[in-house]
């Protein structure tokens, strides 16, 4: 008796920033009223809830994600969370980028399209990064995480959902979802 015969597709494809980030808002869409009755209350309950949903988000696909509050005021803004202060980390050992850093560069310039600086950073130890500064804000793009320290527009999205898909997909040595 043989067997079945079995196909196997191959799912190494990884999930975009901003399929990420709608799950997230669904995620807090789904838990609203729940956080909006925390906030009222105890802030630093609201921030454990916060970190749990963007912790379980990140872990179906095989990444940390997390969110920040450098402004501890914005913690009880609902409608903020998944829009700005945001990291995505895939592997955070990774020390060199699977592409070149000029690749990166240039596809920030021609993604983000409006007066940005880029620079070299975390260059030490043989690590390697680049800081993108823009007017409202900064992103730093190493090679195993995403730290976005501004408003996500749908210009970072674009940008975001371009290394996810050519940095850190497992056919470019990330992890796959």
């Amino acid at each position: 008796m043989q067997g079945p015969n079995f196909i196997i597709i191959n799912a190494s494809s990884m999930i975009t920033f901003s399929e990420l980030i709608d799950k997230l808002k669904s995620n807090v869409d789904y838990n609203r009223d729940l956080l909006y009755g925390i906030s009222k209350k105890n802030p630093n309950l609201l921030y454990k809830k916060l970190i749990e949903l963007a912790s379980f988000t990140g872990s179906r696909h095989h990444l940390e994600l997390q969110l920040h509050f450098p402004d501890p005021k914005k913690i009880k803004d609902i409608d903020s969370y998944g829009t700005e202060n945001i990291s995505v980390i895939i592997d955070k050992f990774r020390r060199k980028f699977t592409v070149p850093r000029e690749n990166i560069r240039q596809k920030a310039i021609d993604l983000l399209a409006e007066n940005i600086q880029i620079q070299d950073a975390y260059m030490y130890e043989g690590k390697e990064g680049l800081r993108i500064i823009r007017q409202n804000g900064r992103m730093e793009i190493l090679p195993g995480s995403i730290h976005l320290w501004c408003k996500v527009d749908q210009k970072v999205k674009n940008y975001v959902d371009w290394l996810m898909q050519n940095i850190y997909s497992p056919d470019n040595g990330g992890i796959s979802t």
